[in-house]
């Protein structure tokens, strides 16, 4: 609570001025010994600079420009770059003037001159204040050392929330349509009062869970690009993804949907989001959620629905590449077939001329040139018979593999000494047969060892190994249901499928 009290108060505050062309900001910054100072603002993620005073004179900072300032939380900035408080400017605050005092009273002293409703909402940052400052001595003056203290101080702080929170609604009735009330619903959290008990008589965590869900963007104008020029978006959004929404691809998707038909196709607002959003799962480190960023791909960036949220055009078309690379590879999908050579048949492909071919031309002509032999040779990862296989691709000489193939051999046999059906298809990403050949005779390795020995599958490019080692999970079907894990997590995954019925 303490740490939220003081981002608000460091964030916030709203005033009133006569709308005229252009914008003039007067701020007498009593003690200030700064030469310049900025005039920042919040766009999403980020913090710019829209304007810079370098005639400071007697603390009178002094922005103005011909055209009017867009709408939002805008920032006075000292010449060390911190931030020494937020204003709001809408279309009625385009003239405002402000007064306060440098130091650790610039919030207490911040006054406007031509603002009611500025001195108002500054009379509410102050009332955090106090609010946060009254939880914080009592926190000093209780120890906790029993329960009871703990459920004291658990029942302080809800009534400090609940003060805030009533303070906040009454501010919002009181200045509602107002730029400044649409920040403060924004910031509030919007929770279920009266909670109904449940047939087990307890508090119901569904009705709960399920009010907040649906009045989580309640009266939020996402039509309006101010809605982003505000400290609490950004955050609010990572929220709602990251702790609101169940966490399952197909539900993320369905929502991202949602949230971006309520925005304006050609707006800012909408290329921020969707850029966030798309980078955010492309990158994502939960298993399976590469999904999303393929469904945003096809929805979005196939479409042209995101043209122009890129400088580079080219992005764009990297994006859907990079997308269509992933698709056959999600969770859910049939695992791409593999021929590949087994390790101790080397130097039969070895005396076919497939290691001395120089370039593509002439391991073609090698590869027709023995293709009867090599038809026969052939170990398909589709012909695997198991309940189970395990798909690893390592090499030799890397040092995680090291790591991580005998962890993988732990756990294979002690699968197999469970009696599970489970095949482990290993496939060396080299052509140092020799070197593989030593490592599996030395390891005892008790896979089904192969490698790409008729250059024939581009495994690099088909399963997306752009380093090693990557273990896939594929079931009887040979279907994917787990990928780029690490091997300690094998066996456990497989437990959990075992138990786990099938869609």
């Amino acid at each position: 609570m303490k740490k939220f009290l003081a981002a608000f108060i460091f964030y916030c505050s709203s005033f009133y001025a006569t709308a005229q062309t252009g914008y003039e900001i007067t701020i007498d910054l009593k003690n200030c010994n700064d030469t310049l100072a900025y005039l920042t603002f919040y766009r999403f993620d980020k913090t710019l600079i829209k304007d810079t005073c370098t005639t400071i004179k007697n603390g009178r900072i002094v922005f103005n420009g011909k055209n009017k300032l867009d709408t939002g939380i805008y920032s006075l900035v000292s010449q060390q770059k911190t931030i020494l408080f937020d204003f709001f400017i809408d279309d009625d605050t385009q003239k405002l003037q402000l007064k306060s005092e440098a130091g650790s009273n610039i919030n207490k002293e911040l006054t406007a001159l031509n603002s009611d409703r500025q001195n108002e909402f500054f009379n509410y940052l102050k009332f955090l204040g106090e609010q946060n400052k009254a939880f914080f001595e009592y926190k000093q003056q209780h120890v906790l050392t029993t329960k009871n203290d703990t459920l004291a101080l658990n029942k302080k702080q809800l009534e400090l929330e609940q003060n805030i929170a009533n303070y906040e609604e009454n501010f919002i009735a009181k200045h509602q349509g107002s730029y400044i009330a649409s920040v403060l619903n924004l910031k509030m959290e919007k929770t279920l009062k009266n909670v109904p008990n449940a047939s087990n008589g307890r508090p119901d965590s569904t009705a709960v869970y399920n009010y907040y869900k649906s009045n989580f963007w309640r009266n939020v104008d996402f039509k309006d690009d101010a809605v982003m020029r505000n400290p609490f978006l950004f955050s609010k959004l990572k929220t709602y993804f990251d702790k609101v929404v169940i966490t399952h691809p197909d539900s993320v998707s369905v929502e991202i949907d949602r949230l971006l038909l309520k925005m304006k196709p050609e707006s800012l607002l909408f290329k921020l989001v969707l850029a966030h959003l798309t980078y955010t799962y492309e990158s994502s480190k939960i298993m399976g959620f590469d999904k999303v960023f393929v469904h945003l791909s096809d929805k979005y960036f196939k479409t042209g629905k995101a043209n122009g949220i890129y400088d580079d055009a080219d992005v764009v078309q990297r994006i859907i590449k990079r997308a269509d690379k992933l698709k056959p590879l999600l969770v859910g999908a049939k695992a791409m077939d593999l021929s590949m050579i087994r390790a101790e048949d080397f130097h039969k492909m070895k005396a076919m001329g497939f290691e001395d071919a120089k370039n593509s031309d002439e391991m073609t002509k090698v590869f027709y040139k023995n293709i009867n032999e090599v038809n026969k040779m052939w170990v398909k990862l589709s012909e695997v018979k198991a309940d189970y296989t395990i798909l690893v691709f390592w090499d030799v000489d890397c040092g995680h593999c090291q790591k991580e193939i005998p962890v993988l051999v732990k756990a294979y046999n002690e699968l197999i000494l469970e009696k599970k059906n489970v095949k482990v298809f290993s496939v060396y990403m080299q052509h140092e047969g020799d070197k593989y050949l030593k490592y599996i005779a030395d390891n005892k390795l008790p896979f089904i060892n192969v490698y790409d020995g008729a250059h024939y599958n581009n495994a690099i490019e088909k399963y997306d190994v752009y380093s090693t080692p990557v273990i896939y999970i594929l079931d009887k079907n040979k279907v994917i249901k787990a990928k780029r894990i690490e091997a300690e997590k094998v066996k456990g995954i497989i437990k959990t499928l075992e138990t786990t019925p099938n869609p």
